[in-house]
């Protein structure tokens, strides 16, 4: 497949971006500074997630959104995330993947609290989750993308080893063998370009947790 991976120069859509190399894919990665994925095997778009256009987009099969909004500006969760959806707005040949948040995912079978909800949420991650979650609320009401949200577990680890072994589920947060909610970055990554090869949750969310 042809693949943009906005953000590959970050640690999420690099290790997207190696995954989906090794694979075989092509990838083109959508960064605003090019010298950060200089290493990698890849054609670079070199703009800011703000300024890519419909025309930008035209040749790829999938778009990996990977974009991780500075602090202080957590609101570009949402807006960069409606841009690249107007952008392919009627366009069911190419899907947009996006590396979402835990924080929106549910804790309980009734699917009435998100981890965001509970006690202990942490107040520092308390931005970015919320504004992640209202990017997605938006985005699952529209009908006129194909998108796919894919939600880490809770401890989503950067250094963490490569299993090669995760758990899939829908809404809910997942938990381990050994009760913990974990995924790495890394298996993440093959969980990421394993649904963009198979397609079995267009339009869904779902979330992984390492089984390792």
């Amino acid at each position: 497949m042809n693949i943009a991976i906005i953000g590959a120069g970050g640690k999420a859509g690099r290790l997207i971006a190696q995954e989906a190399l090794t694979r075989g894919h092509k990838v083109t990665a959508v960064v605003r500074h090019a010298e950060k994925v200089a290493d990698l095997p890849v054609e670079v778009l070199e703009k800011s997630v703000f300024d890519i256009t419909a025309e930008d987009l035209k040749p790829f099969d999938a778009v990996i959104d990977a974009f991780n909004a500075p602090a202080g500006h957590e609101e570009q969760h949402q807006t960069s995330l409606a841009h690249l959806a107007d952008l392919l707005a009627g366009r069911p040949q190419t899907r947009l993947l996006i590396v979402g948040g835990a924080g929106s995912l549910y804790v309980d079978d009734a699917l009435s609290v998100r981890v965001m909800d509970t006690p202990d949420f942490p107040e520092a991650y308390r931005p970015t989750a919320s504004n992640m979650g209202e990017a997605f609320l938006k985005l699952k009401g529209r009908q006129d993308v194909n998108w796919t949200y894919f939600s880490p577990a809770a401890m989503f680890i950067a250094d963490g080893k490569r299993t090669g072994s995760y758990t899939v589920g829908g809404d809910r947060l997942l938990v381990n063998g050994q009760g913990e909610s974990v995924i790495s970055y890394a298996d993440y990554a093959i969980a990421m370009v394993d649904e963009l090869e198979q397609g079995k949750r267009q339009r869904q969310r779902f979330t992984a947790v390492s089984n390792g």
